[in-house]
């Protein structure tokens, strides 16, 4: 059995597609996922812009805000899955505004909780704390964005970053060339050159969330 940190953000279209790979991947090879949470409005603030969890409402991390309260539950990862799941479908498949309180709301209900629990995870200080210290232990790793992947506690990963997810098969055979890649702790990089068609498939592909999204897309240097 493999454990799997898998740090997110919502707001990610690639971070999405990712979850929906690893979660075929996990119906066809022995692996465990942990939803963790990662900021990318932090990692990606200009200096004259206010931390997230210094705003009434920041988009994403707002969003995971409440993923944080209902982490907590007795079954809190399979409640974060859940949850991530159906936000990122409404967001990054749908086009529907889901990184507002009402968004929010719809989504709780879908999945069974009480919409109330935006307003609650909002009005407490502490699932800020919860999403910054999940975020700090990924920066504190070399996590620089999402999605980061965690392996068995040792092995820092980002990606992989594919699109659309494979399913079925495919999917564990990607899991295969991930583990692969985990054995040599010192293979840093191995790109894939984007072509034209590349991009017009990305822009197609992202076409919901680009339609859905109220922000400007801001991406720091990579290390």
């Amino acid at each position: 059995m493999h454990d799997v940190d898998f740090y997110f953000d919502v707001m990610c279209p690639w971070a999405y597609q990712t979850s929906k790979w690893i979660r075929e991947a996990r119906a066809e090879r022995p692996i465990k996922v942990h939803w963790r949470f990662f900021s990318l409005e932090e990692v990606n603030r200009e200096e004259t812009k206010k931390h997230p969890w210094e705003r009434p409402w920041s988009y994403g991390w707002s969003m995971l805000r409440v993923a944080a309260l209902l982490r907590r539950a007795d079954d809190g990862n399979e409640l974060v899955d859940h949850f991530y799941e159906v936000a990122g479908r409404v967001l990054h498949e749908e086009g529907v505004k889901v990184h507002t309180p009402q968004g929010l709301a719809s989504v709780l209900e879908e999945i069974g909780q009480d919409p109330d629990l935006v307003e609650a995870a909002v009005a407490d200080a502490t699932t800020s704390a919860d999403v910054l210290a999940d975020h700090e232990a990924a920066v504190a790793r070399g996590g620089y964005g999402v999605p980061t992947l965690v392996i068995d506690g040792s092995c820092v990963l980002f990606g992989p970053v594919i699109a659309p997810a494979p399913t079925g098969a495919a999917a564990g055979r990607l899991w295969d060339a991930v583990v692969a890649w985990a054995e040599f702790p010192h293979l840093y990089e191995m790109r894939r050159p984007k072509t034209a068609q590349d991009w017009q498939h990305i822009e197609t592909s992202f076409a919901p969330y680009l339609n859905a999204r109220d922000w400007r897309s801001v991406q720091n240097p990579v290390p």
